[in-house]
Protein backbone atom coordinates (compact mmCIF):
# COMPACT_ATOMS: atom_id res chain seq x y z
CA UNK A 1 0.00 0.00 0.00
CA UNK A 2 1.35 3.45 -0.83
CA UNK A 3 2.05 6.02 1.41
CA UNK A 4 -0.22 8.78 1.83
CA UNK A 5 1.91 12.31 1.83
CA UNK A 6 0.64 12.45 5.73
CA UNK A 7 2.80 9.54 6.25
CA UNK A 8 5.75 11.70 4.83
CA UNK A 9 5.14 14.98 6.68
CA UNK A 10 7.59 16.11 9.42
CA UNK A 11 7.63 18.56 11.59
CA UNK A 12 9.21 21.39 10.16
CA UNK A 13 10.03 20.40 6.65
CA UNK A 14 9.10 23.06 3.82
CA UNK A 15 8.63 23.27 -0.08
CA UNK A 16 9.40 26.89 0.16
CA UNK A 17 10.22 29.81 2.20
CA UNK A 18 8.18 32.81 2.59
CA UNK A 19 9.96 35.62 1.93
CA UNK A 20 9.91 38.78 4.79
CA UNK A 21 6.49 40.87 5.46
CA UNK A 22 7.39 44.47 3.71
CA UNK A 23 3.98 45.87 4.08
CA UNK A 24 1.50 46.91 7.35
CA UNK A 25 0.31 43.71 9.02
CA UNK A 26 -3.83 42.85 9.01
CA UNK A 27 -4.80 40.69 11.56
CA UNK A 28 -7.65 38.56 10.50
CA UNK A 29 -10.68 39.06 13.27
CA UNK A 30 -10.20 36.23 16.12
CA UNK A 31 -14.17 35.34 15.27
CA UNK A 32 -13.26 34.25 11.81
CA UNK A 33 -9.28 32.50 13.31
CA UNK A 34 -9.39 28.40 13.45
CA UNK A 35 -9.85 27.20 16.81
CA UNK A 36 -7.14 24.10 15.97
CA UNK A 37 -3.74 23.97 13.91
CA UNK A 38 -5.07 23.12 10.01
CA UNK A 39 -3.59 19.50 9.32
CA UNK A 40 -1.44 20.18 6.29
CA UNK A 41 1.35 18.23 5.24
CA UNK A 42 5.09 19.43 5.85
CA UNK A 43 7.33 17.66 3.80
CA UNK A 44 10.42 19.28 1.42
CA UNK A 45 9.81 19.92 -2.07
CA UNK A 46 11.77 16.60 -3.37
CA UNK A 47 9.47 14.26 -1.63
CA UNK A 48 5.99 16.16 -2.88
CA UNK A 49 7.16 15.77 -6.04
CA UNK A 50 8.21 12.55 -6.02
CA UNK A 51 5.49 11.55 -4.33
CA UNK A 52 2.73 13.01 -6.67
CA UNK A 53 5.06 11.73 -9.56
CA UNK A 54 4.68 8.09 -8.40
CA UNK A 55 1.39 8.30 -7.32
CA UNK A 56 0.71 9.50 -11.32
CA UNK A 57 2.38 6.21 -12.61
CA UNK A 58 0.11 3.89 -10.76
CA UNK A 59 -3.09 5.60 -12.58
CA UNK A 60 -3.88 3.78 -15.91
CA UNK A 61 -5.40 6.36 -18.59
CA UNK A 62 -5.82 5.98 -23.01
CA UNK A 63 -2.08 7.46 -22.65
CA UNK A 64 -0.84 4.62 -20.66
CA UNK A 65 -2.23 2.18 -22.71
CA UNK A 66 -5.33 -0.06 -24.46
CA UNK A 67 -8.56 1.36 -23.17
CA UNK A 68 -11.58 -0.77 -24.99
CA UNK A 69 -14.04 0.82 -22.84
CA UNK A 70 -17.26 0.01 -24.69
CA UNK A 71 -19.90 2.91 -25.48
CA UNK A 72 -17.28 5.52 -23.69
CA UNK A 73 -14.92 6.26 -26.50
CA UNK A 74 -11.68 6.37 -24.43
CA UNK A 75 -9.98 7.42 -27.37
CA UNK A 76 -6.75 9.49 -27.67
CA UNK A 77 -6.75 12.80 -26.64
CA UNK A 78 -4.45 14.97 -29.36
CA UNK A 79 -2.13 17.16 -27.68
CA UNK A 80 -2.48 20.10 -29.43
CA UNK A 81 -6.26 20.45 -28.44
CA UNK A 82 -5.07 20.81 -24.51
CA UNK A 83 -2.42 23.86 -26.51
CA UNK A 84 -5.12 25.24 -28.03
CA UNK A 85 -7.10 25.45 -24.92
CA UNK A 86 -4.52 26.59 -22.76
CA UNK A 87 -4.14 30.05 -24.86
CA UNK A 88 -3.89 33.04 -22.68
CA UNK A 89 -6.82 34.55 -24.75
CA UNK A 90 -9.01 31.33 -23.41
CA UNK A 91 -7.98 31.10 -19.64
CA UNK A 92 -7.26 34.53 -18.33
CA UNK A 93 -11.11 35.44 -19.26
CA UNK A 94 -14.07 35.91 -17.22
CA UNK A 95 -17.67 34.45 -18.03
CA UNK A 96 -18.86 38.08 -16.48
CA UNK A 97 -16.83 39.98 -19.06
CA UNK A 98 -18.61 42.61 -21.64
CA UNK A 99 -19.28 40.59 -25.21
CA UNK A 100 -16.95 43.24 -26.76
CA UNK A 101 -14.05 41.68 -24.97
CA UNK A 102 -14.44 38.14 -25.32
CA UNK A 103 -15.44 38.18 -29.42
CA UNK A 104 -12.72 35.73 -30.46
CA UNK A 105 -13.91 32.91 -27.32
CA UNK A 106 -17.62 34.04 -28.96
CA UNK A 107 -16.43 33.09 -32.27
CA UNK A 108 -15.32 29.50 -30.82
CA UNK A 109 -18.51 28.84 -29.28
CA UNK A 110 -20.30 30.31 -32.90
CA UNK A 111 -17.85 28.18 -35.16
CA UNK A 112 -17.97 24.83 -32.95
CA UNK A 113 -22.00 25.25 -33.14
CA UNK A 114 -22.15 25.54 -37.15
CA UNK A 115 -19.54 22.61 -37.43
CA UNK A 116 -21.68 20.47 -35.21
CA UNK A 117 -24.56 21.24 -36.69
CA UNK A 118 -23.35 20.35 -40.00
CA UNK A 119 -21.76 17.07 -38.44
CA UNK A 120 -25.34 16.19 -37.42
CA UNK A 121 -27.98 17.75 -39.85
CA UNK A 122 -29.54 20.03 -37.30
CA UNK A 123 -30.05 23.51 -37.64
CA UNK A 124 -29.34 25.34 -33.81
CA UNK A 125 -27.07 23.94 -31.38
CA UNK A 126 -27.02 24.69 -27.66
CA UNK A 127 -23.01 24.31 -25.56
CA UNK A 128 -24.13 24.67 -22.20
CA UNK A 129 -24.71 21.01 -21.27
CA UNK A 130 -22.06 19.59 -19.34
CA UNK A 131 -22.18 15.51 -20.14
CA UNK A 132 -24.35 13.24 -22.09
CA UNK A 133 -26.65 12.60 -19.54
CA UNK A 134 -27.37 16.45 -19.01
CA UNK A 135 -27.79 17.03 -22.48
CA UNK A 136 -30.54 14.08 -22.66
CA UNK A 137 -32.56 16.46 -19.47
CA UNK A 138 -32.02 19.20 -21.72
CA UNK A 139 -33.03 18.02 -24.75
CA UNK A 140 -36.19 16.22 -23.25
CA UNK A 141 -36.66 19.53 -21.35
CA UNK A 142 -36.78 21.52 -24.77
CA UNK A 143 -39.16 18.77 -26.30
CA UNK A 144 -41.38 18.66 -23.15
CA UNK A 145 -41.55 22.63 -23.41
CA UNK A 146 -42.67 22.55 -26.91
CA UNK A 147 -45.51 19.58 -26.34
CA UNK A 148 -46.96 22.43 -23.60
CA UNK A 149 -46.59 25.17 -25.58
CA UNK A 150 -48.93 23.11 -28.29
CA UNK A 151 -51.57 22.25 -25.41
CA UNK A 152 -50.50 18.49 -26.12
CA UNK A 153 -50.41 17.34 -22.43
CA UNK A 154 -51.49 13.69 -23.01
CA UNK A 155 -48.27 13.19 -24.63
CA UNK A 156 -46.70 11.47 -21.50
CA UNK A 157 -44.61 8.73 -22.52
CA UNK A 158 -41.76 8.07 -24.08
CA UNK A 159 -39.96 4.88 -25.83
CA UNK A 160 -36.75 3.62 -24.98
CA UNK A 161 -35.52 0.65 -26.65
CA UNK A 162 -33.64 -1.35 -24.31
CA UNK A 163 -30.91 -1.69 -25.90
CA UNK A 164 -30.41 2.39 -25.43
CA UNK A 165 -28.03 3.98 -22.88
CA UNK A 166 -29.08 3.16 -19.69
CA UNK A 167 -29.21 6.72 -18.69
CA UNK A 168 -31.90 7.44 -21.16
CA UNK A 169 -34.81 6.24 -19.02
CA UNK A 170 -33.38 8.27 -15.93
CA UNK A 171 -33.36 11.55 -18.04
CA UNK A 172 -37.03 10.65 -19.21
CA UNK A 173 -38.50 10.00 -15.28
CA UNK A 174 -36.49 13.43 -14.67
CA UNK A 175 -38.60 15.34 -17.01
CA UNK A 176 -41.75 13.72 -15.92
CA UNK A 177 -41.85 11.14 -18.37
CA UNK A 178 -43.56 8.03 -18.41
CA UNK A 179 -40.55 5.13 -19.72
CA UNK A 180 -42.10 2.54 -22.62
CA UNK A 181 -39.31 -0.14 -22.87
CA UNK A 182 -39.56 -2.17 -25.83
CA UNK A 183 -37.74 -4.69 -26.62
CA UNK A 184 -34.75 -5.94 -29.34
CA UNK A 185 -34.85 -8.11 -32.24
CA UNK A 186 -32.53 -11.68 -32.09
CA UNK A 187 -30.34 -9.69 -34.48
CA UNK A 188 -29.88 -6.73 -31.74
CA UNK A 189 -32.00 -3.97 -33.41
CA UNK A 190 -35.81 -2.15 -32.64
CA UNK A 191 -38.80 -4.81 -32.50
CA UNK A 192 -40.99 -2.96 -34.77
CA UNK A 193 -44.13 -4.63 -34.42
CA UNK A 194 -43.36 -3.98 -30.65
CA UNK A 195 -42.65 0.07 -31.64
CA UNK A 196 -45.84 0.12 -33.42
CA UNK A 197 -47.99 -1.32 -30.80
CA UNK A 198 -46.25 0.85 -28.42
CA UNK A 199 -47.19 4.31 -29.91
CA UNK A 200 -50.29 6.30 -30.04
CA UNK A 201 -51.73 9.61 -28.81
CA UNK A 202 -49.57 10.05 -25.40
CA UNK A 203 -46.52 9.67 -27.49
CA UNK A 204 -43.90 12.41 -26.70
CA UNK A 205 -40.74 10.94 -28.32
CA UNK A 206 -38.65 7.68 -28.97
CA UNK A 207 -35.21 8.09 -27.88
CA UNK A 208 -32.69 6.11 -29.77
CA UNK A 209 -29.45 5.41 -29.04
CA UNK A 210 -27.44 4.98 -33.07
CA UNK A 211 -25.34 2.66 -33.88
CA UNK A 212 -27.59 1.03 -30.72
CA UNK A 213 -25.35 -0.16 -27.50
CA UNK A 214 -25.22 -3.44 -28.96
CA UNK A 215 -22.84 -2.15 -31.57
CA UNK A 216 -26.01 -2.27 -34.12
CA UNK A 217 -26.59 0.52 -36.93
CA UNK A 218 -30.82 0.19 -36.74
CA UNK A 219 -31.21 -0.48 -40.55
CA UNK A 220 -34.62 -0.24 -40.06
CA UNK A 221 -33.97 3.44 -39.25
CA UNK A 222 -36.50 4.79 -42.09
CA UNK A 223 -39.88 2.90 -40.47
CA UNK A 224 -38.98 3.93 -36.91
CA UNK A 225 -38.98 7.60 -38.03
CA UNK A 226 -42.08 7.29 -40.17
CA UNK A 227 -43.87 5.47 -37.08
CA UNK A 228 -42.80 7.97 -34.33
CA UNK A 229 -43.47 10.78 -36.61
CA UNK A 230 -47.12 9.64 -37.93
CA UNK A 231 -48.02 9.04 -34.55
CA UNK A 232 -47.48 12.57 -33.27
CA UNK A 233 -44.13 11.97 -31.29
CA UNK A 234 -40.43 13.33 -32.38
CA UNK A 235 -37.60 11.59 -32.49
CA UNK A 236 -34.23 12.51 -30.15
CA UNK A 237 -31.45 11.15 -31.06
CA UNK A 238 -28.85 9.95 -27.82
CA UNK A 239 -25.30 10.72 -29.86
CA UNK A 240 -22.92 9.13 -27.56
CA UNK A 241 -22.13 6.39 -30.45
CA UNK A 242 -21.71 9.07 -32.76
CA UNK A 243 -17.96 7.98 -33.41
CA UNK A 244 -19.33 5.47 -35.55
CA UNK A 245 -21.15 7.48 -38.00
CA UNK A 246 -19.77 10.40 -38.13
CA UNK A 247 -18.92 12.33 -41.47
CA UNK A 248 -20.94 9.33 -43.18
CA UNK A 249 -24.73 9.94 -41.93
CA UNK A 250 -26.58 12.19 -40.50
CA UNK A 251 -29.22 12.21 -37.51
CA UNK A 252 -30.94 15.27 -39.21
CA UNK A 253 -31.21 13.14 -42.07
CA UNK A 254 -32.47 10.33 -40.71
CA UNK A 255 -35.59 12.24 -39.58
CA UNK A 256 -34.41 12.95 -35.71
CA UNK A 257 -35.74 16.28 -34.13
CA UNK A 258 -33.09 16.81 -31.41
CA UNK A 259 -29.79 15.28 -30.84
CA UNK A 260 -27.05 15.06 -28.06
CA UNK A 261 -23.50 14.76 -28.28
CA UNK A 262 -20.55 13.89 -26.04
CA UNK A 263 -17.59 16.04 -26.77
CA UNK A 264 -15.72 14.08 -24.53
CA UNK A 265 -16.32 10.98 -26.79
CA UNK A 266 -16.48 11.43 -30.37
CA UNK A 267 -14.58 14.42 -30.29
CA UNK A 268 -11.58 13.44 -28.38
CA UNK A 269 -11.40 16.03 -25.42
CA UNK A 270 -10.13 14.18 -22.13
CA UNK A 271 -12.68 11.80 -20.33
CA UNK A 272 -13.36 10.81 -16.98
CA UNK A 273 -11.17 11.10 -14.30
CA UNK A 274 -8.88 13.25 -17.41
CA UNK A 275 -11.23 16.41 -17.43
CA UNK A 276 -15.18 17.46 -17.77
CA UNK A 277 -17.53 16.47 -19.86
CA UNK A 278 -19.52 18.60 -22.46
CA UNK A 279 -22.85 17.62 -24.18
CA UNK A 280 -23.75 19.94 -26.58
CA UNK A 281 -27.74 19.69 -27.98
CA UNK A 282 -28.84 20.47 -31.30
CA UNK A 283 -32.71 20.45 -32.53
CA UNK A 284 -34.50 21.07 -35.81
CA UNK A 285 -35.22 24.58 -36.28
CA UNK A 286 -39.15 24.59 -34.53
CA UNK A 287 -37.15 23.50 -31.33
CA UNK A 288 -34.87 26.13 -31.45
CA UNK A 289 -37.10 28.62 -29.77
CA UNK A 290 -36.69 26.34 -26.95
CA UNK A 291 -33.13 25.89 -26.32
CA UNK A 292 -31.05 27.04 -23.10
CA UNK A 293 -30.44 30.61 -22.92
CA UNK A 294 -28.38 32.25 -24.34
CA UNK A 295 -27.11 31.42 -27.81
CA UNK A 296 -24.59 32.81 -29.81
CA UNK A 297 -25.44 34.98 -32.92
CA UNK A 298 -23.21 36.17 -35.49
CA UNK A 299 -24.37 39.53 -37.38
CA UNK A 300 -22.22 41.48 -39.63
CA UNK A 301 -18.88 39.68 -38.30
CA UNK A 302 -19.95 40.92 -34.14
CA UNK A 303 -20.85 37.73 -31.94
CA UNK A 304 -22.79 38.20 -28.98
CA UNK A 305 -25.50 36.45 -27.19
CA UNK A 306 -29.10 36.19 -27.57
CA UNK A 307 -32.13 34.37 -25.49
CA UNK A 308 -34.36 31.99 -27.70
CA UNK A 309 -37.83 33.55 -27.71
CA UNK A 310 -39.14 30.69 -25.23
CA UNK A 311 -36.13 29.25 -23.45
CA UNK A 312 -36.35 26.62 -20.95
CA UNK A 313 -33.57 28.95 -19.23
CA UNK A 314 -30.10 27.98 -18.59
CA UNK A 315 -29.48 24.76 -17.94
CA UNK A 316 -25.88 25.42 -16.45
CA UNK A 317 -23.86 27.99 -15.52
CA UNK A 318 -22.88 30.66 -17.30
CA UNK A 319 -22.00 28.98 -20.92
CA UNK A 320 -20.95 25.43 -20.53
CA UNK A 321 -17.56 23.94 -20.32
CA UNK A 322 -15.56 26.23 -22.58
CA UNK A 323 -12.21 24.85 -22.59
CA UNK A 324 -13.62 21.60 -23.46
CA UNK A 325 -15.22 23.47 -26.42
CA UNK A 326 -11.90 24.90 -27.41
CA UNK A 327 -10.05 21.15 -27.55
CA UNK A 328 -13.53 19.89 -29.80
CA UNK A 329 -13.04 22.62 -32.27
CA UNK A 330 -9.43 21.98 -32.51
CA UNK A 331 -10.03 19.00 -33.07
CA UNK A 332 -12.56 19.29 -35.76
CA UNK A 333 -10.34 21.92 -37.61
CA UNK A 334 -7.44 18.99 -37.61
CA UNK A 335 -9.07 16.88 -39.12
CA UNK A 336 -11.51 18.69 -41.72
CA UNK A 337 -14.97 17.02 -43.17
CA UNK A 338 -12.54 14.24 -45.15
CA UNK A 339 -10.75 13.39 -41.55
CA UNK A 340 -13.93 13.46 -39.67
CA UNK A 341 -15.17 10.52 -41.99
CA UNK A 342 -11.78 8.72 -42.42
CA UNK A 343 -11.89 8.49 -38.25
CA UNK A 344 -15.20 6.85 -38.27
CA UNK A 345 -14.52 4.79 -40.66
CA UNK A 346 -11.04 3.30 -39.27
CA UNK A 347 -12.98 3.01 -35.76
CA UNK A 348 -15.31 0.86 -37.77
CA UNK A 349 -12.32 -1.54 -39.31
CA UNK A 350 -11.14 -2.02 -35.89
CA UNK A 351 -14.06 -3.16 -33.70
CA UNK A 352 -14.54 -5.59 -36.64
CA UNK A 353 -11.05 -6.23 -37.03
CA UNK A 354 -11.24 -7.27 -33.03
CA UNK A 355 -14.35 -8.90 -33.12
CA UNK A 356 -13.15 -11.10 -36.01
CA UNK A 357 -9.77 -11.49 -33.91
CA UNK A 358 -12.01 -13.22 -31.21
CA UNK A 359 -14.63 -15.21 -32.93
CA UNK A 360 -14.62 -18.97 -31.55
CA UNK A 361 -13.25 -17.89 -28.68
CA UNK A 362 -15.55 -15.80 -27.41
CA UNK A 363 -19.18 -16.34 -27.62
CA UNK A 364 -20.67 -13.51 -30.11
CA UNK A 365 -24.39 -13.09 -29.56
CA UNK A 366 -25.01 -11.03 -32.18
CA UNK A 367 -24.37 -11.76 -35.89
CA UNK A 368 -22.67 -10.52 -38.80
CA UNK A 369 -20.60 -6.75 -38.75
CA UNK A 370 -20.58 -4.45 -36.39
CA UNK A 371 -20.06 -0.86 -35.92
CA UNK A 372 -17.52 1.00 -33.70
CA UNK A 373 -18.21 -1.81 -30.72
CA UNK A 374 -19.13 -4.80 -30.04
CA UNK A 375 -20.53 -7.07 -26.89
CA UNK A 376 -19.24 -11.03 -26.21
CA UNK A 377 -21.12 -13.23 -23.40
CA UNK A 378 -19.23 -15.20 -21.40
CA UNK A 379 -22.54 -16.59 -20.23
CA UNK A 380 -21.24 -20.13 -21.07
CA UNK A 381 -17.40 -19.75 -19.43
CA UNK A 382 -19.33 -19.21 -16.28
CA UNK A 383 -21.32 -22.66 -16.96
CA UNK A 384 -18.34 -24.22 -18.00
CA UNK A 385 -15.73 -22.98 -15.25
CA UNK A 386 -17.42 -20.61 -13.06
CA UNK A 387 -15.51 -17.75 -14.01
CA UNK A 388 -17.24 -14.96 -14.81
CA UNK A 389 -17.34 -11.51 -16.72
CA UNK A 390 -15.90 -9.45 -14.24
CA UNK A 391 -13.35 -12.57 -13.34
CA UNK A 392 -11.58 -12.35 -17.17
CA UNK A 393 -11.93 -8.23 -17.01
CA UNK A 394 -10.17 -8.19 -13.99
CA UNK A 395 -7.57 -11.01 -15.22
CA UNK A 396 -6.73 -8.46 -18.40
CA UNK A 397 -5.70 -5.74 -15.62
CA UNK A 398 -2.74 -7.97 -15.23
CA UNK A 399 -2.46 -8.74 -18.62
CA UNK A 400 -1.42 -5.24 -19.51
CA UNK A 401 -4.70 -3.65 -20.89
CA UNK A 402 -7.57 -1.82 -19.25
CA UNK A 403 -10.97 -3.81 -19.22
CA UNK A 404 -13.98 -3.29 -21.22
CA UNK A 405 -17.00 -2.48 -20.28
CA UNK A 406 -18.92 -5.35 -17.82
CA UNK A 407 -22.34 -6.53 -17.62
CA UNK A 408 -23.71 -3.83 -19.82
CA UNK A 409 -25.92 -4.11 -21.90
CA UNK A 410 -28.31 -5.99 -19.77
CA UNK A 411 -30.13 -8.03 -23.03
CA UNK A 412 -26.68 -9.70 -22.36
CA UNK A 413 -26.12 -11.93 -19.87
CA UNK A 414 -22.03 -12.09 -18.57
CA UNK A 415 -21.64 -8.93 -20.97
CA UNK A 416 -18.26 -7.46 -21.94
CA UNK A 417 -18.60 -4.40 -24.59
CA UNK A 418 -14.97 -3.64 -26.13
CA UNK A 419 -15.10 -0.70 -28.27
CA UNK A 420 -11.28 -0.41 -29.70
CA UNK A 421 -11.37 3.04 -31.33
CA UNK A 422 -9.91 4.72 -34.60
CA UNK A 423 -6.56 4.98 -33.21
CA UNK A 424 -5.34 1.82 -32.05
CA UNK A 425 -2.46 -0.04 -34.14
CA UNK A 426 -3.76 -3.60 -36.14
CA UNK A 427 -0.25 -4.45 -33.83
CA UNK A 428 -2.50 -3.18 -30.32
CA UNK A 429 -5.57 -4.91 -31.67
CA UNK A 430 -3.38 -8.00 -32.56
CA UNK A 431 -1.78 -7.74 -28.81
CA UNK A 432 -5.28 -6.84 -26.86
CA UNK A 433 -6.68 -10.18 -29.00
CA UNK A 434 -4.19 -12.26 -27.34
CA UNK A 435 -4.11 -11.21 -23.70
CA UNK A 436 -8.11 -11.56 -24.42
CA UNK A 437 -7.63 -15.26 -25.76
CA UNK A 438 -4.99 -15.63 -22.87
CA UNK A 439 -7.47 -14.95 -20.23
CA UNK A 440 -9.82 -17.51 -21.63
CA UNK A 441 -7.18 -20.08 -21.59
CA UNK A 442 -6.51 -20.03 -17.68
CA UNK A 443 -10.12 -19.74 -17.10
CA UNK A 444 -9.81 -23.36 -17.86
CA UNK A 445 -6.22 -24.09 -16.78
CA UNK A 446 -5.76 -21.95 -13.87
CA UNK A 447 -8.87 -20.61 -12.93
CA UNK A 448 -7.65 -19.72 -9.01
CA UNK A 449 -5.86 -16.89 -10.99
CA UNK A 450 -8.22 -15.09 -12.49
CA UNK A 451 -10.74 -15.45 -9.08
CA UNK A 452 -7.51 -13.28 -7.47
CA UNK A 453 -6.67 -10.80 -10.24
CA UNK A 454 -5.42 -7.98 -10.20
CA UNK A 455 -2.32 -8.84 -8.80
CA UNK A 456 -0.38 -6.91 -10.27
CA UNK A 457 -1.74 -3.38 -9.02
CA UNK A 458 -1.11 -1.25 -6.01
CA UNK A 459 -4.97 -2.57 -4.76
CA UNK A 460 -5.67 -5.84 -5.47
CA UNK A 461 -9.04 -7.57 -6.00
CA UNK A 462 -11.49 -5.96 -3.27
CA UNK A 463 -14.19 -8.16 -1.32
CA UNK A 464 -16.88 -6.99 -3.13
CA UNK A 465 -19.86 -8.27 -0.78
CA UNK A 466 -18.04 -6.71 2.08
CA UNK A 467 -17.76 -3.49 0.40
CA UNK A 468 -21.90 -3.50 -0.64
CA UNK A 469 -23.02 -4.60 2.65
CA UNK A 470 -20.63 -2.36 4.74
CA UNK A 471 -19.51 0.47 2.84
CA UNK A 472 -17.19 3.14 4.12
CA UNK A 473 -18.66 6.19 2.97
CA UNK A 474 -15.60 8.61 3.99
CA UNK A 475 -11.93 8.08 5.63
Amino acid sequence: MSELIFDKSKAGRRCAVIPCRDVAAVCVPERYRREVKAELPEVSEIDLVRHYTNLSRKSYGVDNGFYPLGSCTMKYNPKINEDAAELKGFTDIHPLQPESAVQGCLEVMHTLSEYLCEITGMEAMTLQPAAGAHGEFTALSMIKAYLLDRGETSRTKLIVPDSAHGTNPASANMCGFTVVNIPSTADGIVDIDALKNAVGGDTAALMLTNPNTVGKFEKNIEIIEKTVHDAGGLLYYDGANLNAVMGVARPGDMGFDAVHLNLHKTFATPHGGGGPGSGPVGCKAFLAKYLPNPVVKSENGIFSFERPEKSIGMSKSFFGNFLVCVKALAYIMTLGAEGIREAAENAVLNANYLQESLRGTYDIPFDGPCMHEFVVSLERLKRDTGITASDIAKGLIDRGMHPPTMYFPLVVHEALMLEPTETESRETLDSAAAALKDAIAAAYDNPQSLRDAPVSTPVGRPDETAAVRNPVLKA
